[in-house]
Order: structure tokens, then C-alpha cells, then sequence
């Protein structure tokens, strides 16, 4: 039998080629999706600076404004509802670029940011009636990505919690210890 002559050395620089190579996928994600949201903001006639990052292993775009950001607030809709078509819709021109299926995040005059405290402490909430009643405990529905921060949340007070149902009335349940 053939023994690896890999060094850890070779091990630890593939690992970080890897790292780099999916910064910089991650990045060029960011930019595609800013030129294709500036030329909506242009469309729209709607004043907005757009923001890149990397969180969490997936590209991150903001739209925030100096000014009153109420016109922005057209872009969010009702309970996120044009939010997340356009967070779709620019995945698709992120994917019709790179070809490759894009989980970027897009949030518009901090809505993600405030809905992701709102549901942090639901989740919490959710998890000390669990933990106090000893029963499970129902949530109304939710949308994926709300229900994977009351998950995260759940988990952080040391419970668990699954989804069941089936869009769009899937919800989150959170478990008794």
C-alpha cells in the first residue's frame, strides 16, 4: 500500500486556495448583484447606496440611504414581500452571470437586520415556553429565512426546534428539552 505524501504543509495551503477561491466567487456574486440593483435603483428613480459583504459564507448586499429612506421602503413592501421577489430576482441575474445557483442576501434600509432581532427574540421567547411549560410550542408561518433565524435562536437557548408543513404555511416548532 502507497503511503500519501501530502504534507500537512500542502493540506493547510489547498485548504486556504479553497477559502480564497470562494471569497472571491462570493465577491464577484456582490458585484454583479450591486450593477444589477444600481440599474433598478436608476429605473426606479430611487436614491440608494448599495453596501457589499461576505457573511456567513454567502454574499451579503444592503441598500441604505442618507435621506428618508420611506422611498426605500417601496422596494421592501409588506412584511418583506417585494424584498424577497427582488432578493430572487437578483439572484437570477447573479445566476444568468456566473452560472452557478447564488444564496446572496439582500436588505433594504435594514429591514433583514430588524426583522432578524424581532425574530431572535421570538425564538428565545418560543424557547423558554418551551422550556417552561415542557410542551411544544407552535409558531405562526414563516418564510425560510425567518425560520432558519428562530432556528439559529432556538439552538443558542439550547433547544431544538424543526419545521413542519409546507410552504407557505410552514412554521416552526420548538421542542421541550
Amino acid at each position: 500500500m502507497k503511503e500519501s505524501t501530502v504534507t500537512d504543509t500542502q493540506r493547510q495551503t489547498e485548504v486556504a486556495a479553497e477559502g480564497t477561491d470562494t471569497l472571491t466567487r462570493l465577491e464577484q456574486e456582490g458585484e454583479i448583484a450591486a450593477d444589477y440593483l444600481e440599474g433598478l435603483l436608476d429605473i426606479a428613480d430611487l436614491d440608494g447606496d448599495i453596501d457589499m459583504d461576505v457573511e456567513a459564507d454567502r454574499a451579503s448586499v444592503s441598500i441604505i440611504s442618507d435621506s428618508t429612506s420611506r422611498d426605500l421602503q417601496k422596494l421592501v413592501g409588506r412584511d418583506g414581500e417585494v424584498l424577497e421577489a427582488l432578493q430572487e430576482l437578483t439572484r437570477l441575474a447573479v445566476n444568468r452571470e456566473t452560472g452557478d445557483r447564488s444564496r446572496l442576501m439582500l436588505d433594504i434600509a435594514g429591514f433583514r437586520a430588524r426583522k432578524r432581532q424581532e425574530l431572535a427574540g421570538l425564538g428565545a421567547q418560543a424557547a423558554e415556553e418551551a422550556k417552561s411549560t415542557g410542551q411544544p410550542v407552535k409558531l405562526d408561518p414563516m418564510t425560510p429565512f425567518e425560520r432558519k433565524v428562530v432556528h439559529d435562536a432556538v439552538a443558542a437557548a439550547g433547544l431544538r426546534s424543526e419545521s413542519e408543513g409546507e410552504e407557505p404555511q410552514r412554521r416552526v416548532v420548538v421542542l421541550p428539552a
